[in-house]
């Protein structure tokens, strides 16, 4: 059958003419970009400016300016937190007049430590242990309950190696006065605990590319037949994870930037500059395969570099930039850890794809020799993915319906979604912090952090004890207290059963933030600040979408000329999207697969998942839709019918985009193989959207609906087309 698409001049694009350079120059290309990898890795992970990325992370839950904050910054100014380190023993007993004298004394010494402000202890109190007023620290408030903690307050305003130097010197004590009394100890604090995550998600970022590098390597050469070829997308990827490490640790120097954006970011960098190495190295074989010669000339494998960035090029173009306009909507929302995720998401895309556009051709320039022993002509017209397209044109009715109710019953389990915002629950269970403080939560629950918190503006405790009063009885309460915060404010925490952020916690701050009061209040605590983030993100949440809606139908319309294809293309990404999120619910939520996976569920999912799947997914979404619908626009302008441009485009790209889907779901299966738990979370929905996208959508429901729209796949208004045939953006 005769090619559709045969070697003509080449389009003397701006795309084009970039070609030709790298063409011209390969090897000054190649050694600029291997100087500026080697700068980005030295900067980011190898400390030569002092610190590395992962020293400069921070951890913590979403906020945003909202009462809740608010409410803490009151609390902040009336009683500065300080920083604090606690012990924990078991396995002792207190009412042992030696055990105890071994224990005093053993504390006393960590309360002359230099930088210590103050230790409390049941152990230096003058009634001893058996004072009611410390029974809170003694477990099961006994001295023969087999446990005590030990709480030390350093020294407001130190250094951070003054800091360092005394919260070492205290762990060491620490532990010598669970050594005294006979006891096993362990100590923890939240500065611990962010270490932990820190050192936890630079560990899984590890294991992560670990496992992704050499399968996407194994897995390109069983695609291209051969090593150099298999190389060439792995070289920009390393060189893209190095720009991407670059750019957040720049950003990590404006904003505080949240330990998990990093494993999630650089990831998908790592994900798109193999894709796109893939769909580069494919084409420049491809047009290479057209050489008059057996070992291509100069000239030659000018002409074919320069065909290859002008349309591969050109399609990396367009999907760098449907999905830097998905992260782009991350940038509208109050949260500032959404804003950071969307600014560096958006900096490693243009990263990916300008690597892609000048290392990736440059580097195939250089193999030429190597990579045209193995260029073949493109593939076929008759093929697997043609004879795919082929069924699916002769029911196309009975494929959308069946793969739409496949996808509406994958996303059934989104309508009972719950969110939470964990804290230690991120780490494994296993992890030393998570079991200090599940343990320390279970047997002195008064050291933990009220579920509610109100801030009363007033000076009259028993009014606002009258006022608090009312909420005793309410479900799920435990415990209330009032007490003075400064001069002007009054304190009171209600304690609730069961998580920090369980509905009865989310239902008590409505009932006291619905209720009046004689004076003004704000409420805070881990459930009040989980509502003011997602009223915001609901908030601001239209402003983002219509940004990436309008974004993405004018550069697909610029691409296809037509108004009906963005439009599908919108809606059929939205339901795979809606898809994965059941998928995620289903098994994190409903705690499914617990074992396979290596995870405790929470009964919920994390609160900023949903949205950053939205935006992640909907990219990638786009990723493969561009590679698509880049190769039915080509041969549609060329003259091919609307059918044949489906079955044709589908049997070009179909081995792309399932070879790039595959490499995709490698190196996100990098993110399940993790830790933390939200990184889980996102490795497997990106998982689950990549692989729903790439089968059911891209292969059966994209086919199916184009031959069932048929020539009105092309419609535009006619004022539109004048735009497009002016402005719209062609080989």
């Amino acid at each position: 059958m005769q090619n559709p698409l045969p070697a003509g001049p080449v389009p003397r694009t701006r795309l084009a003419r970039l070609g030709g350079v790298l063409a011209r120059h390969p090897r000054s290309w190649a050694s600029a970009w291997a100087v500026a990898a080697v700068v980005c890795f030295a900067v980011a992970v190898g400390g030569v400016t002092g610190e590395s990325l992962f020293e400069r992370l921070h951890s913590g839950a979403p906020t945003v300016d909202s009462e809740s904050s608010r409410a803490q910054d009151v609390i902040a100014e009336s009683r500065p937190a300080l920083q604090t380190l606690t012990l924990q023993v078991t396995g002792t007993d207190l009412s042992d007049p030696e055990t105890l004298r071994d224990g005093v004394a053993a504390t006393r010494a960590v309360a002359r430590l230099a930088g210590v402000k103050d230790v409390r202890s049941p152990l230096l109190t003058s009634g001893g242990p058996s004072d009611p007023a410390v029974a809170p620290l003694l477990k099961g408030g006994t001295p023969a309950g087999g446990g005590f903690v030990t709480v030390v307050d350093f020294e407001p305003g130190l250094g951070e190696s003054a800091l360092d130097a005394a919260e070492s010197a205290a762990e060491a004590a620490l532990l010598e006065v669970a050594e005294a009394v006979d006891g096993q100890g362990s100590v923890g604090s939240t500065s611990q605990v962010i270490t932990a995550i820190t050192t936890t998600v630079e560990r899984d970022l590890l294991r992560g590319e670990g496992i992704a590098l050499p399968l996407t390597f194994l897995v390109m050469v069983l695609v291209f037949g051969g090593f150099v070829a298999a190389g060439l997308p792995i070289v920009g990827a390393v060189v893209s994870i190095g720009g991407a490490l670059l750019s957040l640790f720049g950003f990590s120097h404006a904003v505080e930037l949240d330990a998990t954006v990093v494993n999630i970011v650089t990831l998908l960098g790592l994900g798109l500059s193999i894709d796109y190495g893939l769909l580069t190295v494919s084409r420049f074989r491809e047009e290479l395969a057209h050489r008059r010669h057996d070992v291509p000339t100069r000239e030659e494998v000018a002409v074919a570099t320069e065909r290859t960035v002008a349309t591969a090029g050109r399609t990396v173009l367009f999907s760098g930039l449907t999905v830097a306009i998905a992260l782009s909507g991350l940038l509208l929302f109050e949260a500032p850890i959404m804003r950071a995720i969307g600014v560096a998401g958006v900096s490693v895309v243009l990263v990916a794809m300008v690597v892609a556009i000048t290392l990736v051709p440059a580097l195939c320039v250089v193999g030429a020799k190597r990579l045209s022993r193995k260029a073949v002509e493109q593939a076929p017209d008759v093929g697997v993915f043609s004879r795919l397209a082929a069924v699916v044109q002769r029911r196309p009715v009975l494929v959308i319906v069946g793969v739409v109710v496949v996808l509406v019953t994958l996303a059934l389990p989104t309508l009972s979604m719950r969110l939470t915002s964990s804290g230690t629950e991120l780490l494994p269970k296993q992890a030393q912090q998570r079991v200090f403080f599940d343990q320390l939560a279970r047997d002195y629950p008064v050291l933990s952090a009220p579920e509610v918190t109100v801030v009363a503006a007033s000076a009259d405790t028993a009014g606002v004890t009258r006022w608090a009063d009312q909420f005793r009885a309410a479900a799920g309460v435990e415990s209330v207290t009032v007490q003075p915060l400064g001069a002007a404010h009054q304190r009171v925490d209600l304690r609730v059963e069961g998580p920090p952020t369980s509905d009865a916690a989310q239902e008590l701050v409505a009932r006291v933030r619905d209720t009046p009061a004689g004076f003004g209040t704000l409420t805070t605590g881990q459930a009040a600040g989980q509502i003011d983030f997602l009223d915001s993100m609901g908030a601001r949440a239209p402003y983002a979408v219509g940004l990436v809606v309008l974004g993405t139908l004018v550069l697909l319309f610029l691409m296809t000329g037509s108004l009906v294809v963005p439009v599908k293309a919108l809606v059929l990404n939205v339901v795979s999207l809606g898809a994965a999120l059941g998928v995620v619910v289903w098994i994190f939520q409903d705690g499914h697969l617990e074992g396979l996976l290596r995870f405790g569920s929470v009964g919920a999912v994390e609160s900023m998942v949903p949205f950053l799947v939205l935006a992640f997914g909907f990219g990638l979404s786009m990723d493969y839709e561009v590679f698509l619908l880049s190769r039915i626009v080509e041969f549609h302008r060329h003259g091919a019918g609307n059918d044949r441009s489906v079955s044709l485009g589908l049997q070009r790209t179909g081995r792309i985009i399932t070879s790039a889907a595959l490499l995709i779901v490698i190196v996100f299966a990098g993110f399940v193989a993790g830790d933390i738990l939200i990184i889980k979370q996102m490795g497997l929905a990106l998982v689950a959207a990549v692989a729903i996208d790439a089968t059911l959508v891209r292969m059966l429901l994209v086919p199916a609906t184009m031959t069932l729209l048929g020539r009105w796949n092309w419609w535009a208004p006619a004022p539109l087309r004048r735009v497009h045939d002016r402005f719209g953006i062609i080989e």
